[in-house]
């Protein structure tokens, strides 16, 4: 799904990946908690259970920690939206589709926060520009991602016409999960219009 990156990775210890991981979850837990303007460093710091001046030498500064926990909340949701589920028989493309856009409507603790996280960080580029680049190649990655299955549906489909299918089921993955997250929309019903909508998508891309 939203998989991308800011920087490659770097050389360094076990130690030092481990705290630096340690930290980008306690960003997004505290994100998830308190929203982007709730975010302190020294909360974050008790949180990850390590100091201050660590995130500093990771981050170098707050917008470092924001930039980085979206890449950190891009690839975690893309884990756990494309991982392996056991099945035997391959999904043909149409359920990859949905599989995919399924998986964003999870009951597990990881998949709310990360959502919550998401929601948050998004609503925040009102406020915080900087946030907004990295925003919108995160989100472009996704909408390229959801294209390409909808290409393996729809071969013949142009690209524009993929792209617009893409954008509409992307957005309306996250009016759906902020309802969801915030108890005005049942998962099950979430579900179902997710199917619905995807079908709708195939639709117009066969006329």
């Amino acid at each position: 799904m939203r998989h991308w990156q800011l920087t490659p990775p770097r050389r360094g210890s076990h130690v030092a990946t481990d705290r630096r991981n340690a930290i980008l979850e306690g960003a997004a837990r505290v994100i998830a908690r308190r929203g982007v303007r709730g975010l302190r460093m020294e909360e974050l710091a008790s949180e990850a259970g390590v100091s201050t001046a660590l995130i500093y030498y990771h981050f170098k500064d707050r917008a470092g920690v924001l930039r980085h926990t979206l890449e950190f909340i891009s690839d975690r949701a893309d884990r756990y939206t494309s991982g392996e589920d056991g099945a035997e028989v391959p999904y043909d493309p149409r359920q990859e589709l949905e599989r995919s856009l399924l998986l964003e409507f999870q009951d597990a603790h990881e998949v709310r926060e990360n959502s919550t996280a998401w929601g948050e960080l998004r609503a925040s580029a009102v406020f915080e520009p900087e946030l907004r680049g990295d925003l919108a190649r995160a989100t472009l990655t996704w909408i390229h991602d959801v294209a390409d299955l909808l290409g393996g549906i729809r071969p013949t489909a142009p690209a524009p016409a993929l792209t617009a299918s893409a954008e509409r089921l992307t957005g309306l993955l996250e009016g759906l999960s902020t309802r969801w997250l915030s108890g005005a929309l049942p998962l099950p019903h979430a579900r179902e219009l997710v199917k619905e909508a995807v079908t709708i998508e195939i639709e117009r891309l066969s006329r």
